[in-house]
Parts: structure tokens; C-alpha cells; sequence
């Protein structure tokens, strides 16, 4: 398990591009027959990619964590972005699709990730906070999840937030997860932008080509940064940050937030005449 520490944001003004990468992004997350994963000290958030093929793969405790076994002290979500898997926790198999969510809360000692095809793997994306009581493990389709429509052809950010680990559909301790799905010609996500000093995110892009790139913005509103992410790559954006992004195509990306709440709408919105 890699592990990340915080950056202050006057630290940060004076990454280069090199020391931006390093710090916040994740690349490579998702390695056929492997499991990766980065543990930051930024709210204490762990983000992993596991594509299983021909074995399962297994979250167990460790020295990083402090603990005997994975979710001992901790909750967690996870969506699948690939083909079909099964998640097995504490020896009860749950049929994951592509776009399935699953919530699991503190307590359960052992979980497992497999694909139904060896050949064309699911690709777990997971998401884990620290947590101060056990709530139930709930499956969540994408059907499942909330919808709420955002945004308009005229500004190019129409979308559609889907929240999966929210209050409105399952309960957690601290962990907010979902997927937005950006319309065919918007390129913009979270614009105008925002920072929330309660809580930290994490945004995955994916369903994006070769050719094709995200420009996602971060730093402090007066003095912006950005980092050229491909597909399947994940970003850390601090509590100090604004986090938002442009494609040079639709794409579709999960956000984690983890914090002092879970309040979707807590935000302090930055005008775009003031960002620099």
C-alpha cells in the first residue's frame, strides 16, 4: 500500500507539474490480476483499484492500518467499472455488474473480489473511510442510486449525479460516494467550482478513449493549478482545493468525499469571476 501525506496549499504553489502528479494523482490504478492501493493521510481516505482474474483477491488488515483485519476501524463503497464480478464478505456473495455499487460497513472480517470471466475482469474501484460504528452492507444499482440532473447544453456541463453511498439511499458513517455522467458534447464538471473545508474528495475518471483527456483543475480559487489526467486515473483534491475539470470529450467520473460531514450541499461556492 503506497502512502500519501498532506500538502499545505502554500506548499503546493510551488509544485511543478512533476510534484502536482506525485502528490494528488494516481496513475495506474487498475492492474490486471493485481490489486493497488493508496492510503492518504488527507482525512485518512484509502482508494484501491482490484482486477481480479483468475484468483480472488482478498482486503486484510495490515501495519499501515493498525489492525487486525480491513474494515476493523473502517467503512467502505465500491463501484464496479468493469465486467461482471462478485464480492464475497464474510462468505455471502454479492453479483456485482458493471455499474454496481456496494456499501460495507465496519465489522466485516473478510472480503474478497473476483471476476465471473478471467478474460474480461470486473475492476473494483473502492473508496474507505475510518468509522465509528458498523451500519449494513446494502447493494446499489445504478438504478438504485439517486438522480439528481445538473447543468445545461449551453454552459457544455449537462450531467447526472448518481449517488450511491448518500443519506437519501443508504447510511454511513462518513463516506459520500457516487458517479456522474456527463451528456454527450459537455466537457465541464463542477462549474462553477467549489471548495468545502469539511471535507476532502476524490475524483475517478474514466469511460474516456485514448485520444482523449481531462484537464482537471485544483489548487486554491486565487491561484489555480491543473493536472492532465487519462482514463482510469484517480486525483486527490485536499479540503483547500477547488476541484473541478474539462474534457476534451464526454467522460464519466466517481467522486468520494470523506469528512467532518456528509452534507451534499455544504460547499462554499467560488464565483467565476474570481477564480485565478
Amino acid at each position: 500500500m503506497e502512502i500519501r501525506y498532506s500538502s499545505h496549499y502554500e506548499d503546493a504553489k510551488n509544485y511543478d507539474t512533476t510534484d502536482l502528479r506525485k502528490h494528488f494523482l494516481i496513475e495506474d490504478l487498475f492492474v490486471t490480476g493485481e490489486m493497488k492501493m493508496v492510503y492518504s493521510h488527507i482525512d485518512r481516505i484509502i482508494v484501491a483499484g482490484i482486477v481480479p482474474t483468475d484468483k480472488a483477491l482478498s482486503l486484510e488488515g495490515s501495519k499501515a492500518l493498525g489492525c487486525e483485519y480491513f474494515l476493523q476501524r473502517r467503512e467502505l463503497g465500491v463501484i464496479n467499472i468493469g465486467a461482471a464480478g462478485i464480492v464475497t464478505l464474510d462468505g455471502k456473495k454479492y453479483e456485482m455488474g458493471a455499474r454496481d455499487g456496494l456499501y460495507v460497513g465496519k465489522g466485516i472480517k473478510e472480503i474478497s473480489f473476483e471476476s465471473v470471466d478471467a478474460s474480461s475482469p470486473a475492476k473494483f474501484y473502492v473508496n474507505s473511510a475510518t468509522a465509528h460504528t458498523s451500519y449494513p452492507t446494502v447493494k446499489i444499482s445504478l438504478e438504485d442510486a439517486k438522480k439528481v440532473n445538473a447543468g445545461s447544453d449551453e454552459e457544455c456541463n449537462k450531467r447526472v449525479i448518481n449517488q450511491y453511498v448518500h443519506p437519501a439511499v443508504c447510511k454511513s458513517c462518513q463516506l459520500v460516494m457516487g458517479m456522474t455522467i456527463l451528456q454527450p458534447g459537455s466537457v465541464w464538471n463542477t462549474m462553477p467550482c467549489h471548495t468545502h473545508d469539511r471535507r476532502m474528495e476524490v475524483y475517478l475518471y474514466f469511460d474516456m478513449d485514448a485520444e482523449n483527456v481531462v484537464f482537471h483543475l485544483m489548487g486554491t480559487p486565487d491561484e489555480t493549478r491543473h493536472i492532465v489526467m487519462k482514463n482510469e486515473q484517480a486525483v486527490i483534491s485536499p479540503s483547500w482545493s477547488i476541484h473541478s475539470g474539462v474534457g476534451t470529450k464526454n467522460y464519466t467520473f466517481i467522486w468520494g468525499m470523506v469528512g467532518e460531514n456528509q452534507e451534499f450541499t455544504d460547499m462554499d461556492a467560488v464565483l467565476t469571476k474570481d477564480i485565478r
